[in-house]
């Protein structure tokens, strides 16, 4: 009987497509002067509507026929023809649509793309009139596709009774934002999770390096040793260590493979790493050299159906013009801080908040209709957005309600699925907001730096992205979702100049002619002003730097800590930051490829803000403020996760812990 409703059901929803699409057509008859459909004799004012029916039916066949090998055709030539596919692809199929319908012509080629572009648009808006109608008729229409090609590809993954773990992670999420976002009623479906009680809200707390890099090695992997940053100096091959590289992802995934992975046997989703998954979809490590189709990128199978691909790429340009148009806004209103949000920015926003999260939470849908565990996806466009419009201004809640509707989404099909599911809701780090220090101070980090050892010169401007990496790591991700290629990550220059790079509030300072941790004694003989320097600037809270006769020291403007005793002498530098920061840098300090100087930057408690060393409003991989509390919402019959809940790798343990209750 349901077999029968579900049929009924697809019967109708095709029907109302159908003849709307009819319609669209007749009406655009009307409209554009170069669109002629034929008129039957004595038909009146209905004389058009048997040719738009036909060609309607001709249309739709043909995206279901021929669309996919399109789409494969277009992944296989490059990432640039994937959007501007979607409506060239569209506009052949309406050339060969036309010609073979007898009943309709047109005379220009401006007229053919309309036409299609107009089939498209409607195919979406009634899957939308629908869903509005039926709260899962969207919602269904994905889980029927998904299931399609399951039974296209093979037998589910697994059929097993055991609970399932999914864990969706909110990129850039602090506690305290999700906390005001539930109160405030910008995320209901999150809200609904806490406020009937099946989940639980903790906060738990990054390392130093508070970014995205660290704390997903600390959690799918357990270990992010050696992770001083989101980009860092590596002095064995006077090159530039980022996560946005597929290499450098991969090249970190080699160092921990003896430890297998949280996601072993599951699949990985828009993260940076696997996990130890051999399913993945826009995973950063997989991307070196494959093929913009392949296994690790995952656009084949999403906009292999012309819906999802006319549905994406309208929205990825109403997102571009949404973006342009709110920051004419800032600027108007004159809002601050703020930063330039041009050039190619719109684009990476327009990716991040719409192509990502469509493609990832498509493969979610499919792992929850296959059975797969345990499954991580990333969803990035909060943090994307947080960067650059700032962390609670009203178009950065606007993009996290759009993904807590996408979570709403995939807890209902959770319900639904065969396995049940336990749905872990978290966050990688959280954000701190302020003018950036080029605002405060007029000169990049670089410059003061370079000044101070005597090597005065032109620095990259504020904003540019580079191999010292400068802005959010949205770009990055892109070009390597795309792939695109990304500037060179080589430092190679002259060895007396300094390599300085930032991460968020967090720089560091490599001097390339040593070869092993420049101490402070050599830092003070060959550049004697720049310590100094750094600690009387009024952006620079501290500098950790190493000693000859053992031990490294935390210096202040006023005083200092000895990291491995914790005496302060003077004025206690890290006394703003918070409790357990010397335990953040006590750890950090132990690492093989510490910079030889790491420098916070100024964090002022009584506001709650930082002066990030990028071009970013909001930013985060340093401390100071909310940056370094993320959060973690869990469902209540699972075990209680240790309070403090201190490092990613805690985090690892508890999602371990969570993923192994009940297996057989």
């Amino acid at each position: 009987m349901r077999a029968v409703r579900s049929a009924a059901r697809s019967a109708t929803e095709f029907a109302v497509l159908w003849l709307i699409s009819a319609l669209a057509l007749v009406l655009t008859d009307l409209a554009l002067p170069g669109v002629r459909l034929h008129a039957v004799p004595g038909g009146g004012p209905l004389s058009t509507v048997p040719a738009a029916l036909l060609l309607a039916l001709v249309f739709g066949a043909l995206s279901v026929i021929l669309w996919p090998i399109l789409v494969r055709a277009m992944l296989w030539v490059g990432p640039a023809l994937l959007f501007i596919g979607a409506f060239a692809g569209n506009w052949l199929l309406m050339v060969i649509a036309v010609w073979l319908v007898p009943l309709a012509a047109v005379d220009r080629a401006r007229d053919l793309l309309a036409l299609s572009v107009v089939l498209s648009l409607v195919g979406s808006v009634v899957a939308g009139a629908l869903a509005s109608r039926r709260d899962d008729t969207y919602r269904m229409m994905l889980v029927r596709r998904q299931r399609s090609r399951l039974r296209r590809s093979g037998p589910p993954a697994t059929g097993s009774d055991d609970p399932g773990l999914l864990c969706i992670q909110i990129d850039g999420l602090g506690h305290g934002v999700l906390r005001r976002a539930i109160r405030d009623g910008v995320v209901p479906h999150l809200a609904a999770l806490v406020h009937q009680r099946t989940h639980r809200l903790v906060p738990w707390h990054t390392d130093w390096s508070s970014q995205t890099g660290a704390s997903q090695l600390g959690i799918l992997y357990g270990d992010n040793h050696n992770v001083p940053a989101f980009r860092w100096y590596d002095k064995t091959r006077d090159a530039v260590a980022v996560f946005s590289n597929p290499a450098d992802n991969a090249a970190r995934e080699v160092e921990r493979a003896h430890r297998g992975g949280l996601l072993a046997g599951g699949a990985s989703r828009g993260n940076l790493f696997t996990g130890g998954a051999d399913d993945n979809v826009l995973v950063v490590s997989r991307m070196r050299g494959a093929r913009m189709g392949g296994g690790a990128t995952g656009y084949a199978h999403y906009f292999a159906d012309p819906a999802s691909a006319a549905r994406t790429t309208i929205r990825l340009v109403a997102e571009a013009v949404r973006e342009v148009r709110q920051a004419h806004r800032q600027r108007r209103d004159e809002v601050t801080p703020r930063i330039r949000r041009g050039g190619l920015y719109p684009l990476v926003r327009a990716f991040t908040t719409v192509v990502e999260t469509d493609v990832v939470v498509a493969a979610v849908i499919g792992d929850l209709i296959a059975g797969r565990s345990p499954v991580y996806v990333d969803l990035v466009g909060y943090d994307e957005v947080s960067h650059h419009s700032g962390v609670e201004r009203p178009e950065t809640l606007a993009v996290l309600r759009k993904l807590d509707a996408e979570i709403g989404m995939i807890v209902a099909v959770a319900a639904q699925a065969a396995r049940p599911y336990r749905i872990v809701v978290l966050s990688d780090h959280g954000q701190s907001q302020g003018p950036t220090f080029w605002q405060r101070h007029g000169a990049t980090l670089e410059e003061v730096v370079l000044a101070a050892c005597g090597q005065p010169g032109t620095a990259p401007q504020p904003g540019v992205m580079g191999a010292t990496g400068r802005g959010a790591e949205g770009l990055g991700y892109v070009q390597a979702s795309l792939r695109m290629p990304a500037p060179a990550a080589s430092a190679a220059g002259d060895p007396r100049t300094p390599v300085v790079l930032a991460s968020g509030n967090l720089g560091l300072v490599s001097f390339p002619q040593t070869p092993g941790r420049a101490t402070r004694e050599w830092i003070d003989a060959h550049h004697p002003g720049l310590l100094p320097a750094l600690t009387a600037h009024p952006g620079i809270g501290f500098v950790l730097v190493a000693r000859d006769h053992g031990g490294s020291v935390v210096l202040g403007p006023a005083g200092s800590v000895d990291v491995r005793e914790g005496v302060v002498t003077g004025e206690d530098p890290l006394a703003g930051f918070g409790p357990g920061t010397l335990d953040r840098i006590r750890r950090t300090d132990g690492f093989d490829n510490v910079a030889d100087l790491m420098i916070g930057g100024r964090y002022r408690p009584d506001i709650g803000e930082v002066a990030a060393f990028e071009e970013q409003v909001g930013s985060h991989g340093g401390l100071g403020g909310p940056q370094t509390v993320p959060f973690l919402l869990y469902p209540a019959d699972l075990p209680a996760p240790p309070q403090p809940l201190q490092g990613a790798e805690a985090v690892h343990a508890v999602l371990a812990g969570w993923r192994d209750l009940g297996r057989r």
